[in-house]
């Protein structure tokens, strides 16, 4: 083990961060940042998104893994999209997705919709209520409300009567089409001013399960007719429209100076101001008047008080490293654990936190998440730093894709770590498609098989392009590619992905990584290029290709296909194979032909002869006629 030593240098550092720390009890940004972070405009969905808002991947972390903003800790604008739908802006009010259909930067204010309101047809069910945050967050002058009963009168009337004067069929949602989340029993709907002159609240909510107040605007309840609201689902178009927040600075804090002086606010998670983000590139403590400086002034005592506490300090290290040197302590010291660090300064990045004993408690039996069952991964290997840990649980936080394994919870307790993900019944791709053992009843067939390669060529689009932050994945295959009940393909294992921004085409790696048969050549050596997200381009070919032998058994008798590297041999005999091929009918032929092109073209040897896997998914999406044989692969 190394043995900690210091020097001079250290001890000033030391001393700066004693004072600074002192001063303003927060941790210090670097002196500069990368400016895009704040100067960039993104659009989603139609809706464009700057400061004080911010993408949810545009965050960006310190050396000691500290993450911050260049925007309003609550104003976290994710950017996603399912298979066949837009892209579509959403913020995460008290837990709960909304889905963004405006933000007018003028008059500071936002129009939201439910997003399970908004994908729940014409009579949706409200299932959770809003939550606005102390801060940035505020109701403005147009919010009114609708209030559902849920689940009332479960019981049969003559021992549960309704209160006297009730009108039941002026307030009962009786459209087709809907719900009742509770799942049994009658549900209400009133407009504010319906139902504080109908009736005592206390008496209908006494009789009902679930109660729930969902935010509107007012001029689109003026627009509905009670009946409407009522009868025929017109709360649903009320609903749809969505309603209006408006934000502004905390006044308290130093953001307001930092903001008059031109410069944007950058906060923690924590919702702590670490520092104001200047347009020159640099970083202020307070404003953009002591951008790039450290206080140059201070009082006799507090120069004083600094350089003693410093003394003291450096005499305490200087003890403390002298009797560790020469034996006289009884234990020796141990780094403080990155990874614990991380998820503390990431507190709302990742996901809900089990304990070890919560998690061996039901190893044995179904665990389970939230009401679902869930497998858990517990992680053998805990030496090192933690890493691949960190990469896992920070990377796959960041993604919201229909192809992206959702990561439900983890594990982190001395050196146990597991990993808690969404049920996928069908277990990986390899299992499933490269087993020989599998009858033919349940074998992959060749329309499968292409709807596979075109979600998984989605997730890596997404994970390439989809946010500012792309994920480079590192490590794709058969193994890492898990089916659900309904054969719906999900990437998997983050471990290996790096993390990096949009405009940097090159990464930075320390040694080779991934699986041997799937690391694309850049990676081994850098004669052959830069390592990139064309390195996942790569992996998916390889993959591709062998879904493609793999499929066809045959193919392994064939002592020519054999005994030459199989690319090439389908290089060489495309026509052959896609006519002759086991199975192979009119109607599949330019599926078939599409992978293996796709394929080929993809594990190019160059990585900028690679397409993008935007192109990818647009070549697969098109048609075969447009599709030309790349050069031929002679990497053997």
């Amino acid at each position: 083990p190394h043995e900690p030593w210091l020097s001079y240098p250290a001890c000033a550092f030391l001393s700066l961060g004693v004072y600074v720390h002192g001063s303003h009890g927060t941790p210090l940004l670097p002196p500069t940042y990368d400016g895009s972070m704040c100067t960039t405009s993104f659009a989603c969905g139609g809706v464009k998104i700057h400061y004080p808002f911010y993408l949810s991947n545009t965050t960006q972390v310190t050396a000691d893994y500290t993450s911050y903003t260049c925007g309003y800790t609550d104003l976290n604008v994710s950017c996603g999209r399912g298979e066949g739908e837009a892209w579509t802006p959403t913020i995460r009010l008290g837990g709960d997705g909304y889905t963004v259909k405006n933000i007018f930067y003028n008059n500071q204010t936002i129009i939201l919709a439910d997003s399970d309101v908004l994908g729940g047809g014409g009579c949706p069910s409200v299932r959770h209520n809003v939550s606005v945050g102390q801060g940035w967050q505020r109701n403005t002058s147009s919010y009114d409300n609708l209030t559902f009963f849920y689940g009332c009168y479960a019981a049969p009337r003559e021992s549960d009567p309704l209160p006297r004067g009730f009108d039941t069929d002026k307030y009962q949602i009786n459209c087709s089409g809907f719900s009742d989340p509770s799942g049994g029993g009658v549900s209400f709907v009133f407009t504010c001013e319906e139902l504080n002159r109908s009736l005592d609240r206390s008496d209908l909510a006494g009789h009902c399960s679930e109660i729930v107040i969902a935010p509107v605007r007012s001029q689109s309840l003026m627009a509905s007719s009670q009946s409407m609201l009522m009868t025929k689902g017109g709360y649903g178009e009320v609903l749809k429209q969505g309603f209006e927040l408006g934000w502004g600075g905390i006044r308290t804090d130093t953001c307001h100076a930092c903001e008059q002086s031109g410069g944007r606010c950058s906060y923690s998670q924590n919702k702590d101001f670490l520092g104001c983000l200047c347009s020159d590139g640099m970083v202020g403590i307070q404003d953009c008047t002591s951008s790039g400086a450290r206080p140059s002034t201070a009082s006799a005592s507090n120069i004083v008080a600094s350089t003693s506490c410093l003394l003291l300090l450096c005499l305490i290290v200087l003890a403390f490293f002298l009797a560790y040197k020469y034996g006289l302590l009884p234990f020796r010291m141990k780094d403080e654990p990155r990874i614990q660090i991380f998820l503390q300064n990431n507190e709302n990045l990742h996901p809900r936190r089990y304990s070890y004993a919560e998690v061996k408690k039901k190893m044995t039996k179904s665990f389970s998440a939230n009401g679902r069952q869930v497998p858990v991964t517990m992680l053998k290997d805990t030496k090192g730093d933690g890493e691949e840990f960190m990469n896992e649980v920070a990377s796959i936080s960041r993604t919201s894709h229909v192809n992206v394994v959702t990561l439900l919870g983890f594990c982190l307790q001395g050196s146990k770590r597991a990993l808690i993900y969404e049920y996928m019944s069908n277990g990986s791709l390899e299992r499933y498609a490269f087993n020989s053992n599998i009858n033919n009843e349940n074998a992959l067939s060749w329309e499968k098989l292409f709807d596979i390669a075109i979600g998984i060529a989605r997730g890596l689009e997404y994970l390439h392009q989809g946010c500012s932050t792309r994920i480079v994945h590192f490590d794709i295959k058969p193994h890492n590619i898990l089916l659900d009940q309904g054969l719906c393909r999900k990437i998997s294992d983050f471990g290996l992905a790096k993390l990096c921004l949009n405009k940097d085409s090159a990464i930075s790696i320390v040694g080779a990584r991934g699986t041997i048969d799937y690391i694309a050549p850049e990676v081994f050596s850098k004669q052959f290029g830069t390592v990139s997200s064309k390195s996942d381009v790569y992996s998916y070919g390889m993959m591709v290709l062998e879904m493609v032998g793999a499929r066809d058994r045959n193919i392994s008798a064939n002592t020519e296909s054999s005994s030459q590297y199989f690319p090439q041999w389908l290089y060489e005999h495309l026509d052959e194979y896609c006519i002759s091929g086991s199975e192979i009918n009119g109607e599949t032929t330019e599926l078939v032909r599409k992978m293996i092109v796709v394929g080929l073209w993809c594990i190019q040897v160059i990585p900028t002869d690679r397409p993008t896997m935007t192109r990818v998914v647009e070549m697969l999406e098109g048609s075969t006629s447009s599709l030309e044989l790349p050069p031929k692969v002679s990497l053997n």
